[in-house]
């Protein structure tokens, strides 16, 4: 069994830094540029107006339609139109090429297996959430906390669930396309990139899971998105299936995105907001069973040889 080993004949390190530029352009100028034009629609008022205001949206609780969509299309666009744009026209490749049948035992364990190390990670949240920096990191700290704030407030605003509608909405751009997206682009793209750099698949599977975490801008949430991503590169490896990084990104994001907006509905007491870690028992319980069921996922595909 052996994973994906490459999709460029060109220098990795070259690649690496055109899927980057790629994707960085498209997420941060042509994907929010489309996004913008197509919310105007949406917003009861002038294309000044929403440029102005749009600086500060937490301000302004009729911007969270326009943001979210802006917020979707930098994904739509910037971490999937144009990477698929730039493997089929300059590798020859089509993103589809990668997804394999998947037996529904499979989607289950996947399934659970993430839900399953949500618990586990809530040790590695916590610690992170809490964590101090030395003194001569201290205005980087600073400055870290202040975004880390900032990133929590504007996730608040986002997962502000007034309709069904608003949570359907938010569970298409905060999970459904980041899924797509990140995963084509850190572990369909960079992944295979840096195991041509270094010849270990382990090395590239950490390397893209740190700037995956890195590209978020989240220093106190830093290790336990790493740990994240690392995860969604040994289901991809072990399998050559890339639904399963992508399910399990899915089900990562929507699940919180699903437990939020029951918190708000009064349906459930656990605020998937918090970044207390689960109790013990919990932490433990959860732990071994995701361990039992990676190790199935492992042996499953261990049997079963995919091309590389």
């Amino acid at each position: 069994m052996s994973g994906p080993t490459g999709i460029s004949q060109r220098n990795p390190i070259v690649s690496v830094f055109f899927i980057l530029c790629t994707a960085v352009i498209g997420f941060v100028i042509i994907g929010p540029i489309v996004g913008f034009l197509l919310a105007l629609p949406f917003y009861d008022g002038s294309m000044i107006e929403l440029v102005e205001k749009i600086t500060t949206p937490l301000q302004y609780p009729e911007l969270r339609l326009p943001v979210l969509i802006m917020q979707g299309f930098a994904t739509l666009v910037g971490l999937i139109l144009i990477p698929s744009l730039y493997l089929y026209s300059f590798e020859g490749v089509s993103p589809k090429t990668w997804l394999k049948n998947t037996p529904a035992i499979m989607l289950l364990v996947v399934t659970l297996a993430t839900i399953a190390f949500m618990g586990t990670n809530s040790v590695f949240i916590e610690w992170n959430a809490n964590f101090i920096f030395p003194d001569f990191l201290k205005d980087f700290g600073a400055w870290a906390r202040e975004r880390e704030d900032l990133v929590a407030e504007l996730t608040k605003f986002f997962t502000t669930f007034e309709t069904t509608g608003d949570f359907i909405l938010g569970l298409f751009v905060i999970a459904l396309l980041p899924a797509i997206g990140e995963e084509l682009v850190f572990r369909g793209m960079l992944q295979p990139e840096f195991y041509r750099v270094s010849g270990n698949h382990h090395v590239a599977i950490w390397i893209s899971a740190f700037i995956f975490s890195a590209f978020h801008m989240q220093f106190f949430g830093f290790v336990p998105r790493m740990l994240l991503g690392a995860l969604f590169g040994y289901l991809y490896l072990w399998s050559g299936n890339f639904w399963m990084p992508m399910i399990a990104h899915f089900i990562n994001n929507g699940f919180s995105v699903l437990m939020i907006y029951l918190y708000q509905k009064g349906t459930i007491t656990v605020n998937m907001e918090s970044t207390d870690a689960a109790p013990w028992p919990v932490v433990l319980s959860f732990t071994v069973v995701f361990a039992a069921l990676m190790f199935y996922f492992y042996n499953y595909y261990k049997t079963k040889p995919h091309e590389a």
